[in-house]
């Protein structure tokens, strides 16, 4: 399958602030893609440059194929064939929901029968005579989203879409727009700081530091194989604890020996790290079990109820923490002592810090 999006070592600079810098990915027909990454990153202006509202300074942007933006050619916006949703919606205050999704169709004798098919799909057919200030956030964003894939656009773009509404919604928001851009057939990318958002709507997942692409993969490779400590620490919750490395198969923690390929870790260069490296091993929340039975005590030491779970910071003998995801049902007192073991499918190591 070709991909229908390329980005070519890209660059952008304002001024003297080089705001992308040699950034590239590509994106399949049909699929979802994301950057993710802080504020001022350069996320937005890699959206930007992908709809032509700015010109890289070098680079390129490719759509089916055909160059859209070089430091050469820039495409204007409206030849791309490029759908936007904004995080502010941008809807028309004076046009009904159905005007404002006709609005971008070109083909008005066409148009009724394209509201009523995007009403269905987003789910809003009883909305349809309302105007913005009548619809609630959620109400806005689907038709902000029917707006967008009216004219059948080649790609859809999401710019930090869910930023206004509150947490709960933004949520069930994330996933119900991945089913219908899902269904639309569409392909999309999404500009986000936040990983939930990410997790639940992207296939393939880009985390961005000053304008560049850290690690470009999905949110399961991401979370359990990031490939820096910046990653780690941007993706999910974790901890790092001092190792040593017994062999290229085994090292060594405070909580035991943890068996698996280890990686090129250490600050001396190994190309296989072997007895004597060290090395800080990553520990997420789920790689830390509580279990009674454990001869491995730890002592809470703060607590994070969440529903279902309780996410428990807990000291261990040496004075260091680490963090553990426990069912809520198992409801331990600050200062208490638990028994914890380790369960961790592949090793996760970093050259320690100076």
């Amino acid at each position: 399958m070709s991909a229908l999006l390329e980005i070519q070592d890209l660059h952008h600079r304002y001024h003297r602030h080089e705001a992308v810098c040699g950034l590239s990915f590509s994106l399949e027909r049909g699929a979802i893609g994301c950057l993710l990454g802080p504020s001022g990153c350069g996320k937005t202006t890699v959206l930007r440059c992908i709809a032509g509202f700015e010109t890289p300074s070098a680079g390129r942007i490719l759509l089916n194929g055909t160059v859209v933006s070089s430091a050469q050619i820039s495409l204007p916006p409206e030849k791309r064939r490029v759908g936007m949703v904004f995080q502010e919606h941008a809807l028309f205050p004076h046009l009904s929901a159905a005007r404002n999704i006709a609005f971008g169709i070109s083909d008005q004798e066409l148009a009724g029968e394209r509201v009523q098919e995007l009403a269905t799909l987003t789910g809003i057919t009883d909305l349809l005579q309302k105007y913005p200030h009548e619809l609630s956030g959620g109400q806005q964003q689907r038709v902000a989203l029917a707006r967008a894939l009216a004219p059948r656009p080649a790609l859809l773009l999401l710019d930090e879409p869910f930023s206004n509404l509150d947490t709960d919604l933004r949520e069930r928001l994330s996933q119900e727009l991945r089913e219908i851009i899902k269904a639309s057939g569409a392909t999309a990318v999404l500009v986000t700081h936040d990983q939930h958002e990410a997790f639940a709507m992207a296939d393939e997942i880009g985390v961005v530091r000053e304008g560049r692409i850290e690690q470009w993969d999905s949110a399961y490779n991401l979370y359990h194989r990031p490939a820096n400590r910046f990653v780690a620490d941007f993706v999910g919750q974790g901890v790092l604890l001092p190792a040593k490395v017994l062999n290229p198969k085994q090292i060594e923690i405070e909580l035991g020996v943890l068996e698996g390929d280890i990686p090129h870790a250490c600050q001396s260069g190994c190309q296989v790290c072997s007895k004597g490296c060290l090395a800080e091993v990553l520990l997420r929340p789920d790689d830390v079990i509580h279990d009674d039975a454990a001869p491995t005590q730890a002592e809470v030491v703060h607590k994070a109820f969440r529903g279902a779970e309780i996410m428990y910071t807990l000291k261990l003998a040496s004075g260091r923490k680490v963090l553990a995801l426990v069912p809520s049902h198992h409801n331990h007192a600050l200062g208490e002592r638990i028994g914890i073991r380790l369960d961790v499918d592949h090793v996760v190591a970093f050259a320690p810090q100076a």
